[in-house]
């Protein structure tokens, strides 16, 4: 118990530490041009997007170099965090702000347009199903891992509208799989080191974790908990996830939601208080 513990332990400390050290060269050297790493946030503010680049490679790396995981595991869980953080990049780059949403982007693809939430939509699903392929041996239980994989890339991305946000739920939601024994506690530990490494300066508005972080890290989330279910688990898991798709930016900007009595004070902790938002 010691030993597994350590490794959860390690795990996290190697998330957070190598997100760091990318996230001080990224700033110290941007690369391409500085600007197309920086956005406006809720808030008129003027933020980068290097937390989310430095987040995506640290939990990848923290996975790469565990010890205790099989390779097909290591190569699931790297694989969908990277890929997914790749398409999350690219629609970082290239995404139109007036087409959100899978409806917007099903709609594009029926007008043949192909734009770059459709980028997302296709590469972190087939990067989520190939995942699963790895990690599962029915085919049934394959399918359902992908879908948990790629969802939880999307649910994650669809809390970054609020400084923070994301990555406390990548927390919250990630800290009980490492009370669990075995590969699904390595694999929990990489995505919640990497928030908390960036959640400081995330919510001090001075980065955000763009498509690029919120898809590698929920896409890492996702693996863990793909690890730790079975068939029933992950059909829940699943159904609630597809409903959160569903349910889309009502989720992100649900008042009621975010002003419920202790929700709210999580969600503020630590956030720079606007008059406006």
């Amino acid at each position: 118990m010691v030993e597994a513990k350590s490794g959860r332990l390690s795990v996290g400390l190697a998330a957070a530490g190598a997100t760091r050290v990318a996230y001080a060269q990224l700033r110290r050297r941007p690369p391409v041009e500085p600007r197309m790493w920086r956005r406006t946030n809720y808030a008129g503010r003027g933020v980068e997007l290097y937390g989310g680049l430095a987040a995506a490679a640290g939990a990848a790396t923290a996975v790469a170099a565990a010890r205790g995981l099989a390779l097909r595991t290591r190569l699931a869980a790297v694989g969908a965090a990277l890929a997914a953080g790749a398409c999350g990049a690219y629609d970082d780059q290239h995404g139109s702000p007036g087409e959100r949403g899978f409806g917007a982007h099903l709609a594009a693809l029926r007008e043949r347009r192909f734009t770059s939430g459709a980028v997302k939509l296709l590469g972190i699903g087939a990067a989520g199903l190939a995942a699963g392929a790895l990690l599962k041996s029915h085919p049934a239980d394959q399918l359902l891992a992908g879908v948990v994989i790629a969802g939880s890339a999307h649910a994650v991305n669809l809390l970054d509208v609020r400084p923070g946000r994301a990555a406390k739920a990548v927390i919250a939601v990630g800290a009980p799989g490492l009370l669990r024994r075995g590969p699904a506690a390595l694999l929990a530990a990489a995505p919640v080191g990497a928030a908390a490494a960036v959640l400081r300066d995330d919510v001090s508005e001075r980065t955000m974790l763009g498509d690029a972080g919120a898809h590698a890290l929920g896409a890492a989330l996702g693996a863990a908990v793909a690890v730790a279910n079975g068939r029933t688990g992950l059909l829940l898991h699943a159904t609630a996830l597809v409903a959160m798709a569903a349910a889309g930016d009502r989720i992100s900007f649900a008042e009621r939601l975010w002003k419920a009595p202790g929700v709210r004070h999580a969600d503020s902790w630590g956030r720079v208080i606007h008059p406006y938002g």
